[in-house]
């Protein structure tokens, strides 16, 4: 049987989103959201470490590249509205959504 996969939206018009093993787009998810939870306005250069600190060890050695599942689940949630980026330009700063 197939493994099942999600798609990751981006929020940049015309570009085509990738497809990703579910489980590995839940487990980043749920990292990413409970890390912005606890630390609003966390810059973006920050987050792939904050989630791998906070994945399970077997879902972090069968994950692969960190930085590349949390920036793909980072443009989905983006496009999904479900976290934001802070307005103005400079660093990148993230939040949920309100």
């Amino acid at each position: 049987m197939p493994e099942e996969k999600t798609l990751c939206q981006t929020p940049t018009h015309g570009k085509q989103g990738v497809r990703i093993p579910r489980w590995k787009y839940q487990a980043v998810r749920a990292c990413i959201l409970s890390t912005l939870a606890d630390k609003p306005g966390l810059p973006f250069k920050d987050l792939s470490q904050k989630v791998a600190a906070r994945l399970d060890p077997k879902a972090r050695a069968e994950l692969g590249s960190v930085g590349w599942h949390v920036t793909t689940v980072k443009l989905d949630l983006e496009a999904k509205g479900e976290i934001r980026r802070a307005e103005g330009g400079g660093l990148q700063r993230l939040f949920l959504a309100e």
